[in-house]
């Protein structure tokens, strides 16, 4: 639905141990570090629980579902993707003081089961549409909703041709009903600060989690006692977590689906239902490490857990078949079919979960092969009814000096939750007229206590099981440097389940997972095999570093110099709709802001929207006038609409329900930039840059429910979808404590349209800043910002759809599809010209582990806008830069 994104995360936790998506590092990536026990120059003793290093790691990570088994029925709806991002940083804040931080995003799309039906009732059953001219159409495919069908005297599914009324089916086959989740992003941030002593360390930390129909927040306390001079080590945690969810009921589903158990739990207001719940988790763990001999290690781990509150997930349905038996033959034209009702529940699931945990794992380091091999096993158990194994083991193979392979392989089975079934029979009638004494008649509908307490069809508290395998390759650039790359095929199948008895193959799917990753390792790049020292002089004066607002603002001076740097960018628009540099009333808006070549009216308009950008920046100097630089990105963009005051709009429409997300990978950017000029305090250099169309320009609102509303807003796509030539000319001076520079860019489109059918307007920015050093390590800036971008050139390509029930090809999606639209769907409400002032500070780490990382903060403030078309002001932004230099 249109937030099931995140209730399939939230049940991917039931089983954890088989859907390791990028977000939570796997053991086997855990383990390597352990393992450099085993490896060579690494062999004498030490503890298990040793601090690691200080760096900082960032890693991007892909998931991917394959298509599941509709038994015919052609559905076009993507099955599930993952985009996530992961950014960690571990520093010493003194000797025995330690700080970790870890953020993680990611955005989760596309269809997933929302229920399971016998495959007699039609779910998933082709939809057909008439056109204008009458010619029947088939698109799409449907959902369960409220029917009828026939069963057996033994309560068997039978589906009957509706036209010679002959038998075309009698089976207990299930089938899942997919259903489609728009874009959502999760955003989580933790930390974990600690202290250590010769033997022994303690830590605390916490963290929150939020998406839009979901917030957690935890804390956690742990430690670990080191014994027997420090070859064995005992550690040990404890957590809490609360979590309150508030989801938006689908408004198509909702008119459908009971939700009579959860009654108390939903409020409703003129737009949608919300149901709220809240959970709470306490956790413990406690864990052994062994070091066998210089060789070996082994681990053993035993937790629990204890959870209770609101568990059932809003977005999951169960299927319902009302078969009285004494309705047997009560249709004469099906005398030995009972007519039952088929009816949706949201699922319900007990209040109260206790789970425990056990397992272990053996480290052996193989001199003839100078490798090491380590074996897993994990067991679960829960009083839901669930029992689970997993099993794993990998091969950590070095390669000459710098490479390192890791094949890996896993299998992982568990039983099916007391309370799961693909579908319930209920022996008794939804609905039935019963005459009173008095000879009227009253409705008498079905008893709930016939039902079971607790059910969900939900295929992962299934019997099943899955096998998996993969590979994980790590380049050593440097000492400090590294680079990562991985790749993993699962196998979800009821047939792998460990002593058979698994789930049927309808519910039988593959998925993958690939990752890429770069670390840097702070501690070496300050060691006696580091170059970092020699570059004291790029922090020596913050010349060098222009505001954070600022792209390719300096070089690198020295031939193989490398730079590491993280960008973080938010802009925020809000407030009033401006026409030109005046404020829209919200007559003019609907009369003239839905108008570009057709009759149609605004009926909404945007309330808000906010845009997150993280990027990369891989810098390398092959030459002292040369640099060549790699900027790959992750953004995700959120935008909420209101109706124009005045316009009746229809509540239920998608524009209206909670607004719109999307997020992933962006448009990838490679620069070179030459040095033009240098004497020390004047310096010109230019850039010449191509964008390549690596995010996604074709991202529509979800397609279900017989409604189809066309593409996702132009400014919510991911990317330009066309190759950008991105030119810039840079001047950069400084005297005694001051400095300052000025930079003129361009973006402009290569093709003058996308696969999509539109081009983005080119962009043209001039700037200027000045900036004092306020001490040795920090300096202020302050630089003005003139922006030019032109109006979107062409349109969305025409896409099919349903308008009042009817078929059509739209020419323009703000005009047809998108009925209910506003002026974000036409292109003439793009572009503009933009006056902003920016206020920054940079400051450059001046001595310990951290020395030469430069962190840079600006907030970039709009002075005024002069847009085209109908357009939101804009609130600000903010840009946040980490760089390091070697």
């Amino acid at each position: 639905m249109v937030r099931q994104a995140h209730h399939e995360r939230i049940n991917r936790k039931l089983d954890r141990s088989e859907y390791k998506l990028p977000t939570v590092p796997s053991p086997a990536l855990q383990a390597l570090t352990v393992a450099a026990l085993a490896l060579p120059g690494l062999m004498l003793p030490m503890a298990a629980g040793a601090a690691e290093d200080d760096e900082v790691d960032f890693q991007y990570s892909h998931y991917e579902e394959g298509k599941r088994n509709l038994y015919g029925a052609k559905s076009t709806l993507h099955p599930i993707e993952v985009d996530s991002v992961l950014g960690k940083a571990r520093i010493s804040l003194s000797d025995r003081i330690k700080f970790a931080f870890n953020y993680v995003q990611d955005t989760w799309s596309g269809a997933t089961p929302y229920t399971t039906s016998p495959l007699a009732v039609g779910g998933n059953s082709p939809i057909q549409y008439y056109t204008k001219a009458g010619k029947s159409i088939t698109t799409g495919a449907s959902p369960i909703t409220d029917t009828t069908m026939y069963l057996s005297k033994n309560f068997i599914p039978i589906a009957f041709d509706l036209v010679t009324g002959k038998r075309t089916l009698r089976t207990l086959q299930p089938v899942h009903v997919l259903a489609m989740a728009s874009p959502e992003t999760r955003k989580q941030g933790d930390f974990k600060l600690s202290y250590e002593w010769d033997e022994a360390a303690l830590n605390v930390g916490g963290g929150l989690s939020v998406e839009p129909d979901y917030v957690s927040s935890f804390g956690n306390v742990g430690g670990r006692l080191d014994f027997n001079q420090k070859l064995t080590t005992v550690d040990f945690g404890l957590s809490y977590t609360n979590s309150d969810t508030s989801a938006i009921l689908d408004h198509d589903a909702e008119p459908y689906v009971i939700q009579t158990a959860f009654a108390q739990q939903i409020t409703e207001n003129a737009s949608f239902k919300t149901l709220h719940g809240n959970r709470q988790d306490w956790a413990g763990s406690l864990g052994l490490s062994q070091i066998l001999n210089k060789n070996a290690l082994v681990t053993a781990n035993v937790g629990y857990t204890h959870s209770s509150g609101y568990m059932a997930n809003p977005y999951k349905a169960v299927t319902v078949i009302f078969a009285d038996p004494a309705a047997l033959g009560a249709d004469p034209s099906h005398p030995k079919a009972i007519l039952g009702d088929v009816k949706t529940f949201l699922e319900q699931r007990p209040n109260e979960r206790n789970q425990f945990t056990a397992g272990g794992r053996y480290i052996q380091h193989i001199g003839f092969a100078d490798a090491a091999l380590h074996l897993d096993y994990q067991f679960f158990h829960d009083d839901w009814g669930i029992n689970a194994h997993t099993f794993e083991a990998d091969w950590v193979q070095p390669i000459a000096s710098t490479w390192t392979v890791t094949p890996k392989v896993r299998y992982y089975s568990q039983d099916a939750a007391s309370f799961y079934s693909p579908y319930l029979i209920s022996k008794q009638s939804y609905y039935k007229s019963v005459q009173n004494p008095d000879g009227s008649y009253s409705a008498q509908y079905y008893d709930p206590k016939k039902l079971p307490s607790n059910f969900s069809s939900d295929q992962r508290l299934s019997a099943y099981g899955a096998l998996s395998g993969g590979i994980t390759v790590n380049k050593k650039l440097s000492k400090a440097v590294s680079l990562e790359a991985g790749f993993e095929y699962y196998t979800h199948a009821g047939s792998l389940k460990l002593g058979g008895g698994g789930e049927g193959s309808y519910s039988d799917f593959n998925y993958y997972l690939v990752n890429g990753s770069l670390n840097v390792n702070l501690e070496a790049l300050n060691s006696g095999g580091s170059s970092s020292s020699s570059h004291a002089h790029h922090g020596a004066h913050h010349d060098s570093h222009a505001p954070a607002g600022i792209m390719f603002g300096h070089m690198l001076h020295k031939t193989n110099d490398v730079m590491v740097g993280y960008r973080y960018m938010y802009s925020r628009q809000a407030g009033d709709t401006l026409h030109g540099t005046g404020v829209a009333s919200d007559s003019q808006i609907q009369n003239q802001g839905c108008t570009q070549g057709y009759t149609h009216t605004c009926r909404v308009t945007p309330a808000y929207m906010n845009m997150s950008m993280h990027m990369l920046d891989i810098m390398y100097a092959p030459t002292d006038w040369l640099n060549v630089m790699l900027m790959p990105q992750f953004m995700d963009m959120d935008m909420d609409m209101r109706p124009l005051q005045g316009v009746k709009v229809d509540v239920t429409e998608d524009h209206l329900h909670g607004g719109h997300r999307t997020g992933g990978i962006g448009d990838t950017g490679m620069y070179a930039l030459f040095k033009l000029f240098d004497n020390g305090d004047h310096h010109f250099h230019a850039t010449l840059g191509l964008s390549a169309p690596t995010g996604d320009t074709d991202i529509m609102l979800r397609r279900m429910h017989r409604k189809a509303e066309g593409y996702l807003h132009y400014g919510m796509q991911l990317g330009s979808g066309t190759w950008d030539f991105k030119p810039s000319l840079t001047y950069t001076g400084q005297w005694d404590d001051w400095s300052w520079g000025g930079q003129f860019s361009a973006v402009t489109r290569l093709q003058n349209h996308n696969s999509s059918g539109y081009a983005l307007g080119d962009v043209f920015q001039t700037t200027a800043w000045g900036s004092y050093s306020l001490t040795h390590a920090l300096s202020a800036s302050v630089r003005g910002l003139y922006t030019v971008q032109q109006q979107i050139d062409g349109r969305f390509n025409p896409v099919t759809g349903v308008v009042d029930g009817v078929l059509v090809k739209n020419v323009n999606p703000g005009s047809q599809l998108n009925y209910s639209s506003g002026p974000m769907d036409y292109t003439s409400s793009y572009g503009g010209r933009y006056w902003d002032v920016g206020f920054g500070l940079n400051y450059t780490v001046p001595a310990g582990t951290l020395k030469g990382n430069n962190i840079g903060v600006e907030w970039l403030q709009p002075v005024q806008d002069d847009v085209n078309g109908y357009q939101l002001e804009r609130e600000g932004s903010l840009s946040a830069t980490w760089s390091v230099m070697f």
